[in-house]
């Protein structure tokens, strides 16, 4: 069995690189997965000094290993620690967790599916994608697809027999130019589908375009005097800007948790 000084004498050596660390016990299990930008100036805090939280010195003092893997980018590590987490259900991530939790899209699993941001994603057969470092990130993401492809917002169950029969009317959202209205027929599944699979690519990442497009709008709007929009434009196109992130964690609920492997190389919007 190793000891302590065992550990701390692995903390030295880490790279100052961002990653994700674990701890584990003298069985071999993996106590406790964490994020780092600085391996080594967040794994040696753990040895450096007492804890006032008990359940941190409960930690440290049965911390026998630990291994670290370094990635390119704080929110790379963001992913990989998420899926470990969901993977191992360390022991003390359940113990010393907070309230927070990281923003996700979910593409409902539902006729004329809705696109829509979330906490804590559900085991309900949607497709969950994410998560996101930011919430305003995430906003931004569901405004540009929004607003590309008019997804309805309504909660009406669209189902064949219910738009067959004329179940449901348009609502202000169609005559704001924001919906198609699916709901009376006016929009067939096929087309609305076919938007829904252009809109998932936006949010995993996989297009180029989307710095382009946004100052496009960002200059449409300037020409048009309505600088409040113009700002509105300026500064989510900041956020991408100053956002280089992987291709998110994405995965589809059934009775069991399934999920993507994580990807190692970030894909960086251009």
């Amino acid at each position: 069995m190793s000891s302590p000084i065992d550990v701390r004498d692995k903390v030295s050596p880490l790279p100052t690189k961002p990653g994700v660390y674990q701890f584990y016990d003298s069985d071999g299990k993996i106590l406790y997965v964490g994020k780092a930008t600085n391996l080594k100036s967040r794994v040696s805090s753990y040895f450096a000094k007492n804890h006032p939280d008990g359940k941190t010195n409960s930690l440290v003092r049965k911390i026998v290993d630990l291994r670290t893997i370094v990635v390119e980018t704080p929110y790379d590590a963001l992913l990989l620690e998420n899926s470990l987490i969901k993977e191992y259900q360390p022991r003390y991530n359940i113990q010393l967790r907070d309230d927070k939790s990281y923003p996700w899209i979910r593409i409902r699993n539902e006729h004329f599916p809705r696109i829509e941001g979330m906490r804590n994603p559900e085991d309900d057969g949607s497709e969950y994608i994410g998560p996101f470092a930011s919430v305003r990130t995430m906003r931004t993401l569901l405004k540009l697809v929004h607003q590309m492809y008019k997804l309805r917002t309504c909660n009406y169950d669209l189902s064949p027999a219910n738009v067959a029969k004329g179940k449901y009317k348009r609502c202000l959202e169609f005559h704001l130019g924001n919906c198609k209205a699916p709901c009376e027929a006016l929009q067939d599944e096929a087309e609305y589908d076919a938007n829904v699979a252009l809109a998932r690519q936006v949010v995993k990442g996989r297009i180029s375009g989307v710095v382009r497009l946004l100052k496009e709008q960002m200059t449409a709007h300037a020409e048009k005097l309505e600088f409040e929009k113009a700002e509105e434009v300026r500064e989510s196109l900041n956020v991408w800007r100053s956002t280089k992130r992987a291709a998110p964690w994405s995965i589809r609920t059934s009775a069991t948790w399934t999920c993507s492997a994580w990807r190692a190389t970030p894909t960086a919007l251009s």
